[in-house]
């Protein structure tokens, strides 16, 4: 299974520590990081089983679950960024007047009055999450929907896609199978979405690549491979400098 698909699928308490137990190994959730049982792991000449040294791996790769969830598109979390900005400054602690007199708003009695909107919506949410998970049992006729993966940009009806559609557009794309040519560019937004998730699983996690190399990967993909770098940047699958020297998957 990709890390995205285990995000999405991990339970409230496996994304608010931020790692999941897989048989003999813990996974980051966050950029797909294992650790082994058994295995002690170094740091700062700390000596670390597998699991606690998981949760060095998460403070020193992306500070907390909760700095790399609040980065995440607002389309994903449903914050606006005013309430985006107001959690950051909760979560550092902050008194409500040191919020008001920060954000240049209203009065500390303003920023009280934020925190109960905020507490509203955790309560519809959990309601919503609750209900959603009784529906599991009852609704057999909900296709499986592919889910977006995290570092989506633009979180729109193009990402309605189910299971069943993306195998479908991948076998008309890439008739030699998925780690085959591609056949032509999807003139889709849906098609391009599902053609560039197969993409860039040639690529590895964690891994830099000069402009030359992942030229050299995206053209076995296909000839357009610039195309094919464009479209993977556009969509949050890729990431770069900005001379375009040095290129990179998103985590």
């Amino acid at each position: 299974m990709q890390n995205s698909d285990l995000f999405w699928n991990a339970s409230l308490e496996e994304l608010k520590r931020g790692y999941i137990e897989e048989g003999n190994e813990y996974r980051c959730l966050l950029c797909g990081e294992k650790t082994e049982k058994g295995i002690i792991y170094p740091d700062c000449g700390v000596l670390y089983e597998a699991e606690r040294y998981m949760s060095i791996h998460i403070e020193n790769a992306h500070q907390s679950v909760f700095e790399y969830l609040i980065e995440l598109d607002k389309k994903l979390t449903g914050l606006t960024d005013h309430q985006n900005r107001l959690l950051r400054l909760f979560y550092q602690g902050k008194s409500d007047s040191e919020i008001q007199q920060e954000m240049g708003i209203g009065s500390a009695s303003t920023i009280r009055n934020h925190r109960f909107v905020l507490k509203e919506k955790e309560r519809q949410a959990k309601m919503f999450l609750t209900m959603m998970e009784l529906l599991k049992d009852k609704d057999q006729h909900a296709p499986p929907l592919v889910a977006p993966h995290k570092t989506a940009r633009m979180v729109d009806e193009r990402y309605h896609v189910t299971q069943e559609e993306k195998e479908g557009i991948v076998k008309k794309y890439f008739p030699q199978g998925s780690d085959g040519p591609l056949k032509a560019f999807p003139p889709k937004e849906k098609q391009r979405l599902a053609v560039l998730r197969e993409i860039v699983q040639r690529l590895t996690s964690g891994r830099t690549y000069g402009e030359k190399e992942i030229n050299e990967v995206l053209q076995t993909v296909y000839h357009d491979y610039v195309l094919l770098r464009r479209y993977l940047i556009e969509y949050g699958f890729l990431d770069r400098k900005p001379d375009g020297s040095q290129y990179w998957l998103k985590k």
